[in-house]
């Protein structure tokens, strides 16, 4: 079975145990304490090499996401890093080729997004860890949002439409950088149980401190615009989170569901439409995984007042774009909206 729970809630009780007097990790930015590890874990941890002792700890994260943040705490403590996604892919509509099938049983450690993000990636997760991988599916551990609750109107609800392609709950947890913060301390945290090196909760601690450093960036960036225009109209329902945590209003979607994978009805766009104009929006916020053609039509129906601007929603840019790591790609998101929602 994936694991949501019990053996990820267990190894964050003990790192809760862990260094209160510890010296800085040789990371460049921020610096963690923590508390004392117990001598029975300190006892376990020496009774045998752990991979990260051969320089062989192994991680694989399905997402561009989900990668660079386990690749901090990797880089800093030790081992390697594989991300099944390549830059621009969609999550929703990713398939792994065999080989990368392959890798995630000898992987120590999968970590997936979870709550039906990576469709085309289910059937293979589950088959890895009935085939012994140790895969975690990171949204459900969270305290994950319904879709429909983060900072929806009640008007931009569609009839027909309310499976999302996820279920109930909302899987793009990323876009609240506080999650994402605590997504790392479990990532550290299971991976200290791996394999009993207290380095990945020190270095795990330190990529949610820088995290949480940049959440207060694009705090300012997205509390600067009025209320009055905190109004977010989107490809697909994705930035819940986001309206949710900073106090938006989404009004609707170009696909109202929660995957790019659904296609709207034209009855669906004519109410877009109708939304868009009754609330004054100003910018329909598109993917850059995803073609613009829908939004662009919309947008051409309405007028000249709305621009269709990219936002970096399922995957992070290449290495040389202004969202190279995640929270890159935060700081990049919230100037993209504050410039669509000022005009």
């Amino acid at each position: 079975m994936i694991k949501t729970k019990l053996t990820i809630f267990s190894a964050l009780a003990s790192s809760a145990l862990v260094l209160s007097g510890c010296s800085s990790s040789d990371t460049t930015n921020a610096t963690d304490t923590a508390t004392p590890q117990s001598e029975a874990t300190a006892s376990a941890a020496s009774e045998s090499p752990s991979p990260s002792e051969t320089g062989s700890v192994s991680v694989i994260a399905t997402t561009t996401m989900l990668g660079d943040v386990a690749n901090n705490i990797i880089s800093c403590a030790g081992g390697t890093t594989t991300v099944l996604m390549p830059v621009g892919a969609e999550p929703h509509d990713f398939s792994a080729s065999s080989e990368q099938i392959a890798s995630m049983v000898n992987a120590d450690l999968v970590i997936s997004n979870g709550l039906g993000l990576e469709s085309g990636l289910t059937d293979a997760l589950e088959n890895a860890a009935n085939d012994g991988a140790n895969v975690i599916e990171i949204a459900a551990l969270i305290n994950p949002i319904k879709f429909g609750s983060g900072g929806h109107d009640d008007h931009s609800d569609e009839e027909g439409h309310d499976d999302h392609g996820h279920g109930d709950l909302d899987p793009h947890f990323w876009f609240d950088m506080n999650r994402m913060a605590d997504a790392a301390q479990l990532i550290g945290a299971e991976l200290t149980q791996i394999t009993g090196d207290l380095g990945y909760t020190t270095c795990a601690d330190t990529t949610a401190t820088q995290i949480q450093a940049a959440e207060s960036d694009v705090r300012e960036i997205l509390v600067s615009i009025p209320v009055e225009n905190r109004i977010l109209v989107t490809d697909h329902d994705a930035l819940g989170y986001l309206a949710d945590l900073y106090g938006y209003e989404v009004a609707g979607t170009v696909i109202p569901a929660g995957t790019t994978s659904a296609s709207p009805s034209s009855g669906d766009l004519a109410a877009l439409v109708a939304t868009i104009k009754a609330e004054g929006v100003t910018a329909i916020f598109a993917n850059t995984a995803e073609p613009t053609a829908l939004a662009d039509a919309v947008a051409a129906e309405i007028g000249g007042n709305v621009s269709v601007i990219t936002l970096y929603v399922g995957s992070l840019g290449g290495p040389d774009s202004p969202a190279a790591t995640y929270i890159d790609m935060m700081r990049t998101n919230a100037a993209l909206i504050a410039q669509g929602l000022q005009g």
